[in-house]
């Protein structure tokens, strides 16, 4: 790689350190790594997951320049447009990849990372043993999940991981990003809206829609999930699903960092309905 002569750090995500790096003659790049890196390949994984979004759901994603154990080099995108027909164009983008990639099972051709831990993606026809294993379940025996949440929190879990047959549609498998916070959503430099930072799989689409419905999107995406609904002919029950959805990144969240920013607190509320009642 050419010569850097400057790096300016970069906010705004929670797993990685992360810089602009200038370098002589040549157009900056975004540089992103470990300071305590996990046992794997993350980057490996993330450019690979770049790559599927774009050569199988036609999104537009950062050119990979290098991606390896230690560190992952990516051509640099815009800041996204502060418009709704922005968030219009990215509710047509995100409706394609879940309608054109559909597949008849769930998971992923081999694990891979969200955030800082190992995502599982052993393959399973049932789309709700998958999600119950594999995104909720999965994260109780992590350190952070066992000191906040009580033994009548995770039998909560476990009962409502019994019930999600009863309280999620059954829907097919197709390409999801995995991790799509709004902040995950950037644009190219003509304005388009590109993604960064996936945790792909075959889940149910709702896993998008769930994670980018509940991390503050702007005023200005309000637009984006009437037009994604109709583009999808999404029941009119779908908002109700969110919190159950979100539920595995709420887990994440309160597996990895100090700060819960209120998962824990959310997952309760969540929760309540499946306490037992004396």
């Amino acid at each position: 790689m050419r010569e850097v002569v400057a790096v300016q750090p970069v906010t705004g995500g929670l797993a990685a350190i992360a810089g602009i790096a200038t370098r002589r003659d040549a157009p900056s790049v975004f540089v992103k790594a470990f300071a305590d890196p996990p046992d794997g390949d993350v980057f490996g994984a993330e450019a690979e997951g770049l790559a599927a979004l774009r050569e199988l759901g036609g999104v537009a994603t950062p050119e990979v320049i290098l991606a390896d154990r230690d560190v992952l080099v990516l051509s640099v995108l815009s800041e996204r447009p502060r418009s709704e027909a922005f968030w219009e164009q990215f509710a047509h983008l995100l409706a394609r990849l879940h309608l054109t990639t559909t597949h008849p099972r769930f998971g992923w051709h081999h694990d891979n990372w969200l955030g800082r831990r190992r995502q599982v993606n052993t393959w399973n026809d049932d789309g709700f043993a998958f999600f119950a294993e594999h995104r909720l379940l999965r994260w109780l025996d992590e350190p952070r999940v066992e000191a906040a949440l009580d033994a009548e929190d995770r039998s909560a879990l476990e009962r409502l991981c019994d019930r999600l047959p009863d309280l999620l549609p059954e829907r097919p498998a197709c390409l999801t990003h995995g991790d799509l916070w709004a902040q995950n959503v950037l644009a190219t430099a003509d304005g388009e809206p590109a993604l960064i930072d996936p945790a792909v799989s075959y889940l149910w689409a709702e896993v998008d829609l769930a994670h980018v419905w509940s991390t503050s999107p702007p005023p200005e995406a309000r637009r984006m999930f009437e037009v994604y609904a109709e583009l999808t002919s999404l029941d009119a029950g779908w908002e109700a699903r969110m919190p159950v959805i979100q539920l595995r990144q709420h887990l994440a969240v309160l597996a990895q960092f100090d700060d819960d920013w209120g998962a824990a607190d959310q997952i309760r509320a969540v929760l309540a309905p499946f306490r037992t009642r004396s």
